[in-house]
């Protein structure tokens, strides 16, 4: 059996939320008190990631996802809404090709960029990666003003200065403790791309949202998307980076219940 930590909250029918790369549950937290107003909503630690043990074997975005979608199965949640962000949203874009039967969310899906795109996400995500690995010591007094917090997430965020000291400063520890992180950022950048669905093989919905200033999956990125995923819906957040539940949380809680209910 899947064993994977998860933290629950609210009540009524279940919203499954997957994190990215180097992230945890905490990745939510900006949104899981709104959308726990409305729904079950179970967030999950990926193997490898937070508090989740690593898988046993080879570890890449197709093992991440069987093991996610075996976890789906174990828990009956096998129908349930999923949403997924960044490396989650990947993910569970690649459930909905798949046949999941619940509707699908996916914030900024890695996977649908070119070649020049590719190479230059891996390099300056392996470089972020590298730089704050270096400077976890200081990360405490860094996140702690809105010039080291802008420093640290320009790269993910429209507007870092105004994010949460203790999110930021979370989020950056999971670089430094996510023992998965090199190997699943070596599969985003050198494994697969991502495979298309035809029209009216998708079971549920899916709706993809993008930011309009996403530096790390391009918004160029969503015509590859759509044209690979013909059924899907898009919504386009105003004044965003990568993460719209960091740059616009209530947008973004309105989108996934618009998109799930």
């Amino acid at each position: 059996m899947e064993t994977l930590n998860t933290e629950e909250t609210g009540s009524g029918k279940p919203l499954v939320l997957v994190h990215g790369l180097g992230s945890s549950v905490r990745n939510w937290d900006p949104v899981v008190p709104l959308l726990s107003r409305h729904r079950k909503v179970i967030a999950i630690d990926l193997p490898g990631f937070g508090s989740s043990a690593p898988l046993a074997g080879e570890v890449s975005i197709a093992t991440l996802t069987d093991a996610l979608q075996r976890y789906l199965e174990e828990q009956g949640l096998a129908d349930t809404d999923i949403v997924g962000s960044s490396m989650g949203a990947r993910m569970v874009v690649e459930l909905a090709r798949r046949g999941h039967a619940g509707d699908v969310v996916a914030l900024s899906p890695g996977g649908f960029w070119n070649d020049r795109q590719v190479r230059i996400f891996n390099a300056s995500i392996t470089a972020s990666v590298a730089l704050v690995r270096r400077v976890q010591p200081a990360l405490p007094l860094l996140t702690r003003t809105a010039a080291g917090r802008t420093a640290l997430l320009a790269q993910f965020s429209a507007k870092p200065w105004k994010l949460d000291r203790d999110l930021v400063l979370t989020e950056l520890r999971g670089f430094n403790t996510s023992r998965s992180l090199d190997e699943a950022r070596k599969s985003l950048a050198h494994g697969p791309r991502q495979a298309g669905a035809p029209r009216g093989t998708i079971r549920g919905r899916l709706a993809l949202g993008w930011g309009r200033q996403d530096k790390v999956t391009l918004p160029s990125q969503a015509a590859t998307a759509t044209a690979l995923f013909p059924d899907a819906t898009l919504h386009w957040f105003d004044d965003c980076g990568h993460f719209p539940h960091w740059d616009q949380p209530a947008e973004t809680v309105k989108f996934i219940l618009d998109s799930t209910s």
